[in-house]
């Protein structure tokens, strides 16, 4: 017995020692069966995506950036798509919502600017953005010389091959495909977004396109236009600030209650109806008015490009409401005595000297060199290639897509009646209102200006009201937006996140086109509760 207890006793000794060891074995392939987050971000740089059929892709650089206040940790990764497209994909290393979204870019891009994917990271998003396949300032377009595969590039292939590495990448990451794909931009992002809806509409099950350059070339004549016409034969700037602001304030004055309540705001500039010969300096009257040359300048600016017969070469001109925009953008900010440019004059002398034609007219091109009876002719060629103006979307709407459009009635860089025409064109051509609204609604916001900003409410939170469309079957019968009372465009270029009640100065309700935002006529102008949807007008 005693020696049988020793026996026994050792054996549980042994049995011991070796399950120790076997726990010490295994212990280390445990850790390696589940790598850090940093290690996994790591690992990701030595995956070969080269083979990514109409995408070949080389991932350059990956870093695990640890969690903020504000941002949780993620994985940023950085590459391109052959031959010379950059992009960063921002992957969260925990809470994955399993969805996929690429944010646009603004102007002619050429930085990957993926500042914005800190709005949706915390959303749980993994979150795409490109360059455009070039690298530039987002207003010089030098790196388009004559180079017609890298303006392709910027037209519509950059947006389509760094989706397909994006959702490769992404999936190779988390072990599964997105479940849903969504695309967000404005301005140059706002024709991204139609481009992918209409080339490519098995990218995206959602887009929200805010204030689409449709009509690339075409917009870019009519801004050119308001440039000129602010100007005399010497290029001196027949406008100044103060002009811009006495013509504000007489139009607002003569347009506020359109909307039903006298709010600083223009529901519908079409029916405005402002004749800028109200401001004419009668005889003896010098300031507070406007001389005969100032009046056809203005006169110029609203009513958009035309030939020397009169012929209208665009759908329209800047619009009432808009005219603060026109400082520093087609008029110099401070005067053209201190040797000021406005901002847009580069912009559009470089796209016209190097995206517009095809040969490129080359960096001597100069704005006075634009024959508006001959040149809006031969914008057809590159216009090919950047347009987002097929109003055929069947096949989006067939494989479930959503669009969004959205248009400050303010805005100055992409002027407003256009997506209007573009929309009114959808709906005849996709079988009327009903059938159109179905998977596309156009919102107009009252005094915002290109994108954000301005006198109206303009934060709104687009993404969710295109997830709830979407996911979920909710239609947006309404979006709801508000004013800041503190101005932080960068904070607020998405509406996300939305400012807080506290910071909010005022609400407003914005209807899908072509129904009207209309005071009830009782109740606090600030408060949305205050507004209801009013019948379309025609305007005069």
């Amino acid at each position: 017995m005693p020696t049988t207890g020793k026996s026994t006793r050792r054996g549980f000794v042994v049995l011991a020692f070796a399950l120790l060891a076997l726990a010490l074995l295994v212990m280390p392939h445990a850790a390696a069966a589940e790598p850090s987050a940093g290690a996994t971000c790591a690992a990701i740089a030595r995956v070969d995506f080269s083979g990514l059929t109409d995408a070949p892709t080389q991932i350059t650089a990956t870093q695990f950036v640890p969690a903020t206040a504000a941002v949780p940790a993620h994985c940023n990764i950085i590459g391109y798509v052959a031959t010379h497209i950059g992009f960063e994909l921002d992957l969260p290393v925990s809470n994955w919502n399993g969805k996929f979204l690429q944010i646009g870019c603004g102007g002619f891009c050429g930085s990957v600017s993926r500042e914005a994917c800190d709005n949706v990271l915390p959303r749980g998003y993994a979150c795409l953005a490109t360059d455009l396949g070039h690298k530039s300032t987002a207003l010089d377009a030098k790196w388009a010389y004559n180079d017609l595969q890298t303006e392709i590039d910027f037209a519509y292939r950059a947006t389509h091959v760094v989706t397909l590495a994006g959702k490769a990448i992404t999936q190779r990451f988390f072990g599964a495909a997105p479940a849903r794909s969504y695309f967000l931009g404005c301005s140059t992002g706002g024709r991204q977004g139609l481009v992918e809806a209409e080339r490519f509409p098995w990218d995206y099950d959602g887009i929200v396109a805010g204030a689409p350059v449709i009509d690339e070339t075409g917009d870019a004549m009519a801004v050119m236009w308001n440039i000129v016409s602010a100007r005399d034969a010497t290029g001196a700037a027949i406008l100044t600030p103060e002009d811009a602001q006495l013509v504000h304030t007489a139009v607002v004055a003569r347009c506020d209650r359109d909307d039903g309540v006298e709010d600083g705001l223009i529901g519908d500039p079409r029916r405005c109806g402002f004749d800028p010969s109200s401001l004419l300096c009668a005889a003896g009257e010098a300031s507070h008015c406007l001389t005969p040359e100032k009046v056809a300048a203005v006169k110029k600016i609203y009513g958009g490009p035309v030939d020397s017969h009169g012929n209208a070469l665009y759908t329209s001109g800047a619009l009432p409401g808009s005219e603060l925009n026109w400082i520093g953008n087609y008029i110099p900010a401070i005067g053209a005595a201190h040797g000021m440019k406005p901002l847009y004059e580069p912009f559009m002398t470089d796209f016209f000297a190097y995206l517009a034609f095809l040969p490129a007219a080359g960096p001597g091109w100069k704005l006075g060199d634009f024959d508006w009876d001959h040149d809006y002719r031969r914008l057809g060629l590159m216009e090919s290639l950047y347009t987002g103006s097929n109003p055929d979307l069947r096949k989006f709407k067939a494989q479930g897509g959503k669009l969004i459009l959205y248009q400050g009635w303010a805005d100055h860089s992409v002027l407003p009646l256009n997506v209007i025409d573009f929309y009114e064109t959808a709906e005849r051509t996709m079988g009327g209102h009903a059938a159109t609204q179905a998977f596309m609604r156009l919102y107009m916001v009252p005094g915002m200006d290109h994108c954000i900003g301005g006198e109206g409410a303009y934060a709104i939170d687009y993404l969710s009201n295109l997830e709830a469309w979407v996911e979920s079957g909710k239609a947006p019968d309404v979006l709801h937006s508000v004013h800041p009372k503190r101005t932080d465009l960068s904070r607020s270029w998405w509406g996300l996140p939305l400012p807080a009640a506290e910071e909010v100065g005022f609400a407003r309700p914005v209807y899908p086109y072509p129904l009207e935002t209309h005071y009830r006529g009782r109740g606090d102008p600030k408060d949305e509760a205050s507004y209801a949807p009013f019948p379309p007008r025609s305007p005069p």
